[in-house]
């Protein structure tokens, strides 16, 4: 993908739903050159507001959607807006389950403009039905009580602090923001139900015995809408450490709030259970909290709570140490 990058906010007024923009934005703030908002209401990055043409003038190389609304559409008020990118000759980057061919006209201009249309959200086509044989490695997948809470950051913290280590240690991507920043990946969230669990079987494939992936999460395994791909994710997976993330406060899934969420403790023992089909073995390592709403002296509280309840340390990637997290992670394999 070509960069530096414009990212696209568009009419987007809920950080939830902006958070592929926030993670560009945090993971690679060097490839960012600025946003692109639609009104003053949207999501603000934090970023220089620059239209398509001055961004091109300016030598950006791509627009990339930074918006996830439910269900993945790229809506009709959207379409003046890329095809602006397209006749400036920007490539645009899309995680949209919406493919960027289907929005009318836009190939049309890309082609005569010489853009390129990147669709991240694509699968490989030649995923197999998974096996289920064990793999040679280490493996780390993040899992948590609810969807948008920070799986992804806190794989792509564990990568750096496991590296930081001298572990040999790669990020696994499964969604389109981890895509992104890494380069590769799958989008497990695009992947027919039947091999999902094969789809993380190849991205996690064998590696030498000291080698660690960290794999990206999706979903959550009580959601009433996303828990399919978790289950398939965390079978194919075959962790040998479960990190929980979870967000204290939320007492409902996110955009269902007729849908509280579990307990900490009830979704760790429930992911173990799942855990364990293909890989005995398989234990909690730590806690990850987003304590991004929460002052210093309840963040402490928090963590402590947290790992006293579940017994292995709790930190925030964002905010506090992983050195107790990390040595509960290799604790096994250099034991």
């Amino acid at each position: 993908m070509r960069k530096p990058y414009l990212l696209f906010v568009g009419d987007i007024a809920k950080n939830l739903q902006a958070k592929t923009a926030f993670g560009i934005r945090d993971w690679a703030r060097d490839a960012c050159i600025g946003q692109f908002r639609l009104n003053e209401n949207a999501v603000d990055l934090g970023l220089p507001n620059l239209a398509p043409e001055a961004a091109a003038m300016q030598g950006a190389g791509s627009l990339v959607i930074g918006v996830a609304p439910i269900g993945g559409q790229i809506p009709p008020a959207w379409h003046s807006a890329l095809l602006a990118a397209a006749r400036a000759g920007l490539d645009i980057v899309s995680g949209m389950h919406t493919l960027l061919a289907d929005v009318p006209h836009l190939a049309e201009t890309a082609r005569t403009s010489g853009a390129r249309l990147v669709d991240v959200r694509v699968p490989p086509r030649d995923i197999p039905v998974a096996t289920g044989r064990k793999r040679t490695g280490r493996r780390l997948l993040t899992v948590g009580t609810d969807c948008a809470l920070g799986k992804k950051y806190t794989a792509l913290a564990l990568t750096a602090a496991l590296r930081s280590a001298g572990a040999d240690v790669d990020f696994r991507p499964t969604g389109q923001t981890g895509i992104i920043i890494a380069g590769s990946g799958i989008p497990m969230d695009a992947v027919v139900t039947d091999f999902i669990a094969g789809a993380a079987e190849m991205l996690s494939p064998d590696a030498q015995e000291t080698h660690w992936d960290v794999i990206e999460g999706q979903g959550a395994i009580y959601h009433p809408a996303f828990a399919g791909v978790t289950l398939g994710l965390i079978h194919g997976s075959q962790p040998d450490v479960l990190v929980l993330c979870h967000e204290p406060g939320r007492d409902h899934f996110h955009s269902f709030p007729d849908f509280p969420t579990r307990s900490m403790g009830e979704v760790a023992g429930a992911c173990l259970d799942a855990a364990r089909v293909t890989n005995p073995l398989a234990r909690l390592g730590a806690v990850s909290l987003n304590t991004s709403r929460l002052d210093d002296a309840a963040c402490a509280q928090a963590l402590d709570r947290a790992s006293a309840a579940l017994g292995v340390p709790a930190f925030d990637p964002m905010r506090t140490s992983m050195e107790a997290a990390v040595t509960s992670i290799l604790g096994s394999s250099r034991g």
